[in-house]
């Protein structure tokens, strides 16, 4: 059926969109007046979403509230949870939702056309058709509730978002872009906070909640977005028959607003929290930040994104350096944030000090100025453009599909002018445009009347105050108590009451008559056999390669993997500072911002990586390797390897200042790791305490890692010696011809490239004499707390059942679903209120539990411990069981792009993984029983008999649960 034939709909345009291999429709449903996007194309990983504007009236985070709570049960899926049912059992290749400053999404991405269909089903229904206004509870649990467990115990407030926002606003970055927002429309939604502050949050009532949903969740404020290989009229028809049909088109005042010019600039300032031994001085964040345009503009929204690469984030970039060189901040950071009507081009300096201000922005604007008098540098921009371009043709989003990526852009027009969804995924015009004003005055112009001369603009100063959260805390605490104590006994009595009806909603199953509405897969839906390797090994010049023979459209990945085997455990920090000091230094050939130029005009990058590859032929054996990684054109290979040698035998290891800012920028970026994916390292330092891989890592990127970045930062002076010494050490070591191979994922045409080049390469590398070191792992169950100022925390528990004797099945790849999505799902999350939990139980045997943006820790610890009592008394009837398995296969089956069939070719070859082996594992999945998973109790015990525990959270937390910790010591310490 042709798309015009279709009456319900209107065809509003419809053309081809060359850039992406695809055919666009823009269509209005006439009776709903909804929105409707589509991409036609061949591509299997089909996308949908249905999205809303969704600006917001306060800072409750009513936006954020109600994405979470439409999940929860709907009329048709009235399970309590149907989002989480369909993360255990569907093939999807992305599910989630997501809150912006002014819409909302819910997106969906599936290869199997049947679970495309029921997925797609399931959010239209949850959005049109929520339970929130038959449940209560849900608007509770997702967003906030008073919790009173008796008379005499303290009230608290507890919920989902809530303790989520606490964490969010608990790091300075989340506080500043915060305030950014605030500063620049302080006329319009965008000042509002759609998460939600913590504050706040409590304000919010739930006939607001109610009404939010009545007033902007309308087919008529809708956006809905299909992607892939579809059946178009089908998909038209059913959205038509089973939901906008039954709508009609109402006025809905949704418009995001522009902000007016500011007739001069502005100036906020507010405090975030730090603890008591943390500095001061040095710890403040400065930002000036730019409204630059508006985002309907096709060439402004571009060119901005090549401004901030030129002047900002490319090492040496002039505005950077002149800033750093001042020693107005030890990391300065750049952002161009295009997603709002109103973009923002932002210039932070972080670990600065208020009285900076004043030179802060005066170096901003005489580096600007003097570069508008002089010319902008024409390579840098280039860079810049190819950079991009690179990116955008080559649409590797990692694990994000790509279609989804593209409708996410489209709305960065389109949710702002119905006429324009496309205009900015089709970007090759725009970059050749781009490419022909250098040298024209334009980015000069741009830089004059964007960043010069505009007043739209703002200073935005974060500084440290200590103890702010436990001030903050008890500010909350007296408020509470001040509530509790002028209730009367039947108040007081009423709030027992629901903090109970809660926990028994919560503890109430779904009927198996509401999980069965669910519609979902069948065994045979999934595929049998395991994704294929694409190992080709062979030996050139003395060199092994393992060619990963794929198609990869004229592009090819090129690794060169040092085996770093030899490093002693004094060396291995300073290698995790190696991989970030090569290509970021000068050379004898280029300054290292021209390094980084050349780099990014001629190829798609070159990059440094360490990985770990466990010998899994044999116990506790691993191989650490450093890999240098580049991706070019074929016929630019060459170039890479000339590049790669440039960084490797010329690279000034001796330059002190420029590795004090590498050192200062790498202690900043480290930070903000910590703050932002405490769960994550938490994880890793818990492991290593008896994994001598863990215990690598850590040294090598983790908290042991952190200690010598901050030693090091401290007091660099009496330092930087010892340091140059040990990276030139380092260099020796590694890099030398009997330590290297290589791994190219491209066609046999490209493998011809490769091959020229090898010889060369190899004869460059280090022959010279050099002391051996042996890495040897000092394990010991340390059990730590690291105190911060967060006002959350992450909850690692971790151990190994290998050790115990235990074999991997299977059956363990299960179980993260089953744990993550059901038993620490419902436990930590659903009743704790913590914003995620996550489980692993890897092949090695290394295995954890572990919680992120946790209001608890020792009732987290607690239910932690019942997990092997959970899973021995584990029942599931066979939908229970298809359930699971196809979640399983599902986090197994994400499509992945060239150059990652490469990388896990390459690491299954490494890691002495066989084809036959993960095939084993496919079908101890696919066959599981009930009595498998029942078994893996003993696993669980094993694992939980460690009784390792590391935790990163509230120090006064922390503190009044030391009990738990043998050593307690602030994350921060200088």
């Amino acid at each position: 059926m042709d798309i015009n034939d279709i009456k319900e709909y209107q065809v509003v345009e419809k053309r081809e969109i060359k850039d992406l291999n695809s055919f666009g429709y823009i269509l209005k449903h006439k009776k709903s007046g909804a929105r409707i996007a589509i991409l036609k194309n061949d591509d299997e990983n089909k996308v949908f979403y249905v999205g809303f504007r969704t600006p917001p009236n306060d800072d409750t985070g009513l936006p954020h509230i109600l994405e979470h709570s439409v999940l929860c049960g709907s009329e048709k899926f009235p399970a309590k949870d149907p989002f989480v049912e369909l993360v255990k059992g569907s093939l999807n290749t992305f599910l989630n939702a997501m809150t912006y400053p002014d819409k909302t999404i819910y997106p969906i991405a599936s290869c199997n056309d049947k679970d495309y269909q029921n997925l797609m089903h399931v959010y239209m229904d949850a959005v049109f058709h929520p339970n929130i206004y038959k449940k209560e509870e849900i608007f509770k649990q997702e967003g906030w509730h008073y919790d009173l467990e008796s008379e005499d115990a303290k009230l608290k407030i507890n919920g989902v978002v809530y303790n989520e926002m606490k964490g969010a606003f608990s790091s300075p970055e989340g506080v500043l872009g915060r305030l950014v927002l605030k500063s620049l429309f302080p006329d319009t939604s965008y000042a509002r906070e759609s998460g939600g502050e913590p504050s706040k949050i409590p304000e919010l009532t739930y006939d607001k909640f109610i009404e939010f949903h009545k007033t902007y969740y309308h087919p008529s404020n809708s956006y809905i977005y299909l992607y892939g290989d579809i059946d178009i009229a089908e998909k038209l028809k059913w959205l038509d028959k089973e939901y906008l049909g039954k709508y009609d088109t109402i006025s809905i005042n949704s418009e995001i607003k522009c902000q007016k010019p500011f007739e001069k600039i502005v100036e906020v300032k507010e405090k975030y929290s730090i603890t008591e031994s943390e500095p001061l001085e040095d710890n403040t964040f400065l930002a000036y930040n730019m409204v630059v345009g508006t985002s309907l503009d096709v060439e402004l929204y571009l060119a901005f994104q090549i401004l901030e690469y030129a002047l900002l984030s490319a090492p040496g970039a002039p505005l950077k350096q002149a800033l750093l060189d001042a020693k107005i901040g030890k990391d300065i950071m750049g952002s161009y944030d295009n997603g709002t009507l109103q973009p923002i081009f932002s210039i932070v300096a972080k670990n600065s000090n208020t009285g900076l201000k004043d030179k802060f922005i005066q170096i901003i604007l005489d580096t600007l100025s003097d570069i508008v008098k002089k010319g902008l540098d024409g390579k840098a921009l280039k860079a810049g453009i190819n950079y991009n371009e690179f990116r955008y043709r080559e649409a590797d989003f990692g694990n994000y599909p790509k279609g989804l990526m593209y409708g996410l852009q489209m709305l960065d027009s389109w949710l702002y002018d119905d006429k324009k969804p496309f205009i900015h995924i089709e970007a090759l015009k725009t970059f050749e445009f781009l490419k022909s004003q250098i040298g024209t005055g334009y980015y000069e112009n741009l830089i004059r009347d964007y960043l010069i001369n505009n007043k739209h603009a703002s200073i935005v100063i974060v500084e440290p105050e200590r103890g702010l959260t436990a001030k903050n805390d008890k500010i909350l605490s007296d408020k509470l108590k001040k509530y509790k104590d002028g209730l009367s006994k039947e108040e007081i009595q009423k709030l027992i009451e629901d903090t109970k009806a809660l926990e028994v909603y919560q503890e109430t199953p779904s009927t198996k008559e509401e999980l069965e509405a669910i519609p979902m897969l069948k065994r045979e839906d999934m595929k049998k056999e395991a994704s294929p390797i694409y190992n080709e090994i062979k030996t050139i010049h003395g060199i092994e390669v393992v060619h990963h023979n794929l198609f990869t459209n004229g592009i090819g990945y090129l690794e060169l993997l040092f085996d770093a085997g030899k490093v002693s455990n004094e060396l291995i920090p300073y290698m995790g500072i190696l991989k970030s000091v090569l290509g970021y230094i000068d050379t004898k050939n280029y300054s290292y911002g021209d390094l980084y130029n050349e780099i990014n005009i001629n190829t798609g990058g070159i990059t440094n990586v360490i990985n770990i590859f466990p010998d899994l032929k044999s116990k506790g054996e691993f191989k650490v390797k450093f890999h240098i990684r580049s991706k070019a054109l074929y016929e630019k290979v060459d170039y890479s390897f000339k590049m790669m040698k440039e960084i490797l035998l010329n690279s000034k290891l001796e330059d002190e200042k420029r590795l004090y800012e590498i050192i200062a920028q790498l202690k900043s970026r480290l930070q903000m790791t910590l703050n932002s994916s405490g769960h994550s390292v938490s994880v890793m330092r818990g492991c290593s305490y008896f994994s001598p891989v863990s215990y690598y890592s850590d040294l090598m990127g983790g908290i042991e890692f952190f200690r010598v970045i901050e030693k090091i930062e401290s007091d660099f002076d009496n330092q930087k010696t010892n340091l140059i010494n040990k990276l030139k050490e380092l260099m020796h070591i590694i890099f030398r011809p009997e330590n290297l191979m290589i791994s190219y994922t491209a066609n046999d045409t490209g493998f011809e490239y490769l091959e020229r080049e090898i010889e060369s390469f190899k004869s460059c590398l280090y022959t010279n004499d050099y002391v051996e070191g042996k890495f040897v792992p000092e394990l010991s169950k340390k059990n730590e707390g690291f105190k911060s100022s967060s006002k959350v925390q992450y909850v690692a528990r971790c151990g190994n059942f290998r050790s115990k004797n235990f074999e991997y099945t299977g059956a363990l790849k299960m179980l993260k679903v089953i744990l993550s999505y059901d038993y620490l799902w419902n436990n930590v999350r659903v009743k704790g209120g913590a914003y995620g939990c996550m489980s692993n139980f890897a092949i090695t045997g290394d295995s954890y539990l572990v919680s992120y943006r946790d209001p608890n820790l020792k009732k987290t610890n607690e239910i932690y411990n019942g997990t092997a009592n959970y899973l021995r008394s584990f029942q599931a009837d066979e939908r229970d069981m298809t359930k699971f398995i196809i979640g399983t296969i599902s986090d197994m089956d994400v499509p992945q792009t060239p150059m990652g069939k490469g990388i896990r070719s390459l690491s299954a070859y490494l890691s002495n993984l066989t084809y036959e082996q993960m095939q084993k594992e496919r079908n101890q999945i696919l066959n599981a029983t009930v009595e498998d998973i029942q078994a893996l109790g003993d696993i669980v015990d094993a694992v939980l008999e460690d009784n390792a525990i590391c935790v990163i959270g509230n120090e006064n937390k922390l503190e009044k649960e030391k009990d738990l910790f043998k050593h307690l010591e602030n994350l921060y310490r200088n």
